[in-house]
Order: structure tokens, then C-alpha cells, then sequence
């Protein structure tokens, strides 16, 4: 059995803890941008784009009234082709309100749902944060002190040997 310990580098284990460190800071940025990105989004949803396609939708309700109405003033004109080009322009208008109130109802469904879907993924994100907290200081800590016991062992003088027994005189018979 060996008295003592092979140590072969301390600066790996003083490496390793400068590079945990640098992953901590980094992993808590990245969930603060993460968490941060969650609000923007829900703001996004909850009021931009509820806002931006009531917008829409009256903006197109307009269009097809003024469409249907140039339409009817074209059919007491004497043109046909004017007709047909102002029934295109209502049926346009028409499939554009229709976009309008497909995207309306999208929102209304996220604006029902996001808190469910995005919340439980939030929260793993602060068990991991919790981890990052907690934890890690703690295994930083232990690499600390690691290194301390083996650097003060590493500069230790190799303890001293016990002398062996001498060898008996063999005897002769």
C-alpha cells in the first residue's frame, strides 16, 4: 500500500472551478434574459397584438363598406368592366377581413392559454435557477477547499518512513 498520494496537478481542479464559475454567471444570465423574454411575450399577446388586429378589423370593416359601396355606384355606371373589377375589390376586402378575424380569434386563444402553457416551463426554469442558487456555490466552495488540502499537502514534507526492523543474524548451526 502507498503512503502517500500521487497529486499531479491542483491547477486542473483551480481551472475547473474558474470555468464553473464563468458557467454559473453565464446560465443565471441566460435564464434572467430568458424569464424577461416570457414577460415581453405575454405583454406581445395580452395587449399588442389583441390591440393591432381590433385595429385591423376595423380598418377592414371600413374597406368592405367603401368596396360594396363603389360597387353599387358602378352598377348605375354604364361600364361592365368597372363592375366587375369593384366585385373583385369587395371580394378582396371581404378574404382580408376574414385573415383579420382568423388572427383575432388566434389571439384570443393565446391570450386564454399562454399563462397555462408557458407557466410550467417557467417554472423549470426556476428550479434551474434555484440549482444555480443554491447548489453551485456550494460545489464551488467544496473546489475551493479542495484545492486548498491538496495544495498544502503537495507542499508537505514526505512524512517520515519508519526505519524497518534489522534483519535477525541468521544463525548457524
Amino acid at each position: 500500500m502507498a503512503t502517500e498520494a500521487k497529486v499531479r496537478s491542483v491547477d486542473a481542479l483551480e481551472s475547473f472551478r474558474a470555468s464553473l464559475i464563468i458557467f454559473v454567471t453565464r446560465a443565471r444570465r441566460a435564464i434572467d434574459q430568458v424569464g424577461e423574454e416570457v414577460s415581453r411575450t405575454r405583454q406581445w399577446v395580452l395587449t399588442d397584438q389583441r390591440m393591432h388586429w381590433t385595429e385591423q378589423l376595423r380598418k377592414r370593416t371600413r374597406a368592405i363598406q367603401q368596396a360594396e359601396q363603389e360597387l353599387y355606384s358602378a352598377k348605375f355606371s354604364t361600364l361592365k368592366d368597372s363592375v366587375n373589377m369593384q366585385e373583385q375589390a369587395v371580394r378582396k376586402a371581404k378574404r382580408h377581413f376574414e385573415e383579420a378575424e382568423l388572427k383575432m380569434r388566434n389571439v384570443k386563444i393565446w391570450n386564454r392559454d399562454f399563462d397555462r402553457i408557458a407557466d410550467p416551463l417557467v417554472n423549470k426554469l426556476d428550479s434551474v435557477r434555484q440549482f444555480l442558487e443554491h447548489s453551485m456555490p456550494k460545489a464551488i466552495a467544496y473546489l475551493e477547499t479542495t484545492q486548498r488540502i491538496l495544495d498544502s499537502y503537495a507542499e508537505a514534507p514526505p512524512p517520515m518512513s519508519a526505519p524497518s526492523p534489522p534483519a535477525e543474524p541468521e544463525k548457524m548451526a
